[in-house]
């Protein structure tokens, strides 16, 4: 069954090189089958060696059956090293033909904003932005932020940003959901505890050939950026917002003192919102299970609880809790990321068993 699988991919990967080569001129043509070649790329490379692996196995299983004592002996010490590795190949390859996100590989876009909470959800949305910024440098990921509105008070009512690097959504993916705090706010005298609530949404960065925007289903309005305050802070019309008319999708952006920066950055929030709803529809169409695994990014699920006075991080979805705060808080998130993402693995598994 597996080998049988291993040739349908690799049949596959050779139609994609050949179509690349007769669409060389159609650059969204060969784009698009660039990005299907490079999904199985790793799969028929693995595959290339598991062959080998097997043939090896073989060829010294053959030599057991000779009358040359040491022969045996080396084939036997051979089969001890091969037959190992056949099998750690064949799980690596059954996780490899489980159909992945496609979105994996791809830079993310991220939306925080503070929800219930006043000033404090505003401040703890900026606590979790340097908090991703710091995952991203650990990585050696870039951040650029695409959008903002500040408080005032050094908070966040929300800011939009993107974290550029290979694989950067199929970490972040996790993260999408509802963050609460449990602290002693600053602007407390009576040393009270609040509770607040933050939202993040993460989004796969999403290109020219994922997504077709018409210029008729866009009203675009330009206007002076505003600042904290509300004030205007730039005599010239550079801020934009962006319409999408058949979704009412509103994206606006004036961080940037030219009005085509702007546009570009609120057009990369848009395609990225309008790919989200496309690969959620296609998810939904494959599998309706698929809706309850760990990083469906339901944006109402409580996901994490950040506990200030007993310096406890919990993840509510795995019941993981890591019991220093200020090391979560510095962006290391891995504690629960790798276990979120084991469990996600775990179900593909299943489903495609």
């Amino acid at each position: 069954m597996l080998l049988e699988s291993l040739i349908a991919v690799e049949t596959r990967f050779k139609e994609l090189n050949k179509s690349i080569e007769e669409n060389i001129d159609d650059y969204q043509k060969v784009a698009e089958l660039s990005k299907e070649k490079s999904d199985l790329e790793e799969i028929v490379e693995k595959a290339n060696f598991y062959r080998q692996t097997l043939k090896s196995i073989e060829e010294a299983e053959s030599l057991l059956e000779l009358d040359d004592e040491d022969m045996r002996n080396l084939a036997q010490e051979d089969l001890e090293k091969l037959n190992p590795l056949a099998v750690k190949l064949e799980a690596e390859l059954k996780n490899l033909l489980v159909p992945k996100d496609p979105r994996d590989r791809r830079n993310v876009i991220i939306e925080i904003r503070a929800g219930t909470g006043g000033d404090e959800a505003g401040l703890f949305a900026a606590d979790l932005f340097r908090m991703y910024t710091h995952y991203a440098e650990n990585h050696r990921w870039t951040v650029e932020v695409l959008s903002q509105n500040e408080t005032g008070i050094g908070g966040l009512k929300e800011i939009i940003f993107m974290i550029k690097g290979r694989g950067a959504y199929s970490r972040f993916k996790y993260e999408s959901g509802v963050h609460r705090v449990q602290r002693i706010p600053s602007t407390e005298s009576s040393g009270r505890i609040h509770t607040s609530t933050v939202t993040v949404a993460v989004l796969a960065e999403a290109e020219d050939v994922d997504i077709q925007i018409p210029e008729s289903d866009l009203r675009i309005d330009v206007y002076k950026s505003a600042g904290a305050g509300g004030q205007n802070v730039q005599k010239n019309m550079t801020a934009v917002r962006i319409t999408h008319l058949p979704t009412n999708i509103v994206v606006a952006c004036q961080d940037e003192r030219s009005q085509l920066q702007n546009r570009q950055r609120a057009m990369s929030i848009l395609r990225a919102r309008l790919y989200e709803i496309e690969e959620e529809k296609r998810l939904a169409a494959e599998s309706a299970s698929r809706r309850s695994q760990v990083g469906s990014g339901e944006r109402a699920e409580k996901i994490r609880t950040y506990n200030y006075p007993q310096s406890r991080v919990t993840d509510h979805r795995i019941n993981v809790s890591s019991h220093n705060l200020p090391n979560v808080m510095e962006g290391n998130l891995d504690v629960f990321i790798d276990e979120l993402a084991m469990q996600d693995e775990a179900e593909r598994l299943s489903e495609a068993e």
